[in-house]
């Protein structure tokens, strides 16, 4: 049982990464790219972006209500962060809205242009800030060593910052990726094939800065990657793919080069997150929150599974008849009345 719920914890992870990593990481190539390709970014995103933090609610209910000490954990000393992604999240929403739907064109873009763009950076910055505060092993609940100590220097450090970077680098390499379909114009397709190679660079060598702010930060993470033969083959093979995602691009064959992108995201989370099983936070004392010691009891887990199998039964038709409605060919243009 418990393992069922850790694998929809795990899917639910990575469609967040590809659909809502894509979604910010287009505000993010909004910056480079400007009004040239504003049209493309805002029909390809609208109206469907709002419905990926879907997964991002399914993963917090699975953590509040299975793994209970982790949610308290982080819901405490992690909030200053876990509060900047959440204004982000409302930020960008608010600003896309308006600037989608205004009547007025003129003297407020600008700013839900700059909200939008800013938000979209600082959003999935802050989500891998998190995942770093959970790996790195500073964090500490005894409140007698300052606020400093136990709410801000978690997080507030190079190797959480090169974590954010690295999670802002694949989701503005996800964005390239799949607006590249969605353009019909020849200038605008060469500029997003330029977005993917500088993003993929940008994912590699913000990657590879992790790797070394973990060690430099004390952090086990190469250690913990050379005891996993597994995690290196994910990592072996989703570097092993960029070669292939070249070559597509160079023949322009959209959908494969979507398939090829996600297998290797896939690769690099499940890597990830073998690396880290059981454990899910590192204290400075050397404890820490798993699987083993932080579940919640197995008639939780029973019925966490039915609702989340009657939540599915939902959301999946719902999600497929609403990406069907708005992503199919549309002759009409939009009109504001």
């Amino acid at each position: 049982m418990i393992l069922f719920i850790l694998l929809v914890l795990g899917v639910a992870l990575f469609l967040y990464l590809i659909l809502g990593g894509a979604d910010f990481g287009a505000g993010v190539i909004e910056i480079f790219t400007g009004k040239r390709s504003i049209h493309t970014i805002t029909k390809a995103i609208a109206p469907v972006w709002e419905a990926n933090h879907i997964w991002l609610i399914l993963v917090v209910v699975i953590v509040f209500n299975g793994f209970p000490k982790v949610y308290a954990t982080l819901s405490n000393y992690l909030h200053i962060p876990i509060m900047i992604v959440l204004m982000g999240i409302i930020f960008r929403g608010t600003a896309f809205t308006f600037r989608h739907y205004d009547v007025d064109q003129t003297q407020p873009h600008p700013y839900y242009n700059l909200f939008f763009r800013l938000s979209s950076i600082i959003t999935p910055f802050f989500l891998g800030v998190l995942l770093g505060a959970m790996v790195l092993g500073k964090m500490t609940v005894d409140e007698s060593q300052g606020f400093y100590a136990v709410y801000i220097a978690p997080w507030f450090n190079g190797f959480c910052f090169s974590m954010g970077l690295f999670v802002v680098s694949l989701c503005s390499y996800l964005a390239a990726i799949f607006l590249v379909g969605e353009s019909k114009k020849e200038s605008e397709i060469r500029r997003f094939h330029k977005l993917i190679k500088q993003t993929l660079a940008s994912a590699i060598v913000s990657g590879m800065l992790v790797f070394a702010s973990a060690q430099w930060y004390g952090a086990s993470l190469v250690d913990d990657f050379l005891a996993s033969p597994i995690s290196l083959l994910f990592i072996f093979l989703a570097s092993a793919l960029i070669p292939l995602i070249l070559k597509y691009i160079r023949i322009f064959s959209v959908w494969r080069i979507r398939k090829v992108v996600v297998v290797q995201i896939a690769f690099i989370l499940w890597a990830w997150a073998l690396v880290q099983y059981p454990v899910f936070i590192k204290f400075s004392n050397g404890e820490f929150l798993s699987i083993d010691n932080c579940h919640a009891p197995i008639r939780t887990f029973e019925q966490l599974t039915l609702a989340i199998v009657i939540g599915l039964s939902i959301i999946l038709p719902a999600l497929g008849y609403l990406f069907k409605v708005f992503k199919q060919p549309n002759t009409t243009q939009d009109k504001v009345v």
